[in-house]
């Protein structure tokens, strides 16, 4: 089996914008991928104001492959508007856990469930189809730049309180 590790990554400037894809991106502590919206959002703000579980999400990529094979929605990953497409990790046991995305260090905060307005900027049956593998918000511990097909790593007993 393959190392865990980055299908793809996508931005979007601005909210509401569409994403597209990059070859890598710069994560930064408590503001996210340099040139996305939450990363923009985030800047200058009050650490009080701040949303770190908005800094980074992640989703898998068998995620966006069972979408087509269990609702029979053909989902091109970068339509989940999640940032980083992955595979070979679950993504929900990353909750409250440190883990390693290329050089940077990310924390699991909670998952990325599918909401309405995903489902809007999108199509219908974006929600049923990723319930509860909709993916993963997660916020910067230590920056670094993640390139697509870098390795993710999950420390063993990197767990903390979220």
């Amino acid at each position: 089996m393959n190392e865990p590790s980055v299908v793809a990554i996508y931005v979007a400037d601005q909210e509401k914008a569409p994403v597209h894809a990059v070859a890598e991106a710069l994560a930064e502590a408590g503001l996210g991928l340099r040139g996305d919206r939450y990363h923009t959002k985030n800047a200058g703000r009050s650490a009080r104001d701040a949303k770190p579980d908005s800094e980074v999400t992640l989703i898998e990529i068998e995620a966006i492959e069972a979408a087509q094979r269990d609702y029979n929605l053909a989902l091109k990953p970068g339509e989940s508007r999640r940032n980083i497409v992955t595979r070979g990790v679950a993504l929900n046991h990353l909750v409250g856990r440190e883990f390693r995305v290329g050089a940077a260090w990310l924390l699991g905060m909670r998952l990325c469930e599918p909401c309405q307005y995903l489902e809007r900027l999108t199509r219908e049956g974006m929600i049923r189809s990723l319930i509860h593998r909709g993916g993963l918000r997660a916020r910067v511990v230590a920056g670094g730049i993640i390139r697509v097909g870098d390795s993710i790593h999950v420390e063993q007993g990197a767990e903390r309180g979220v």
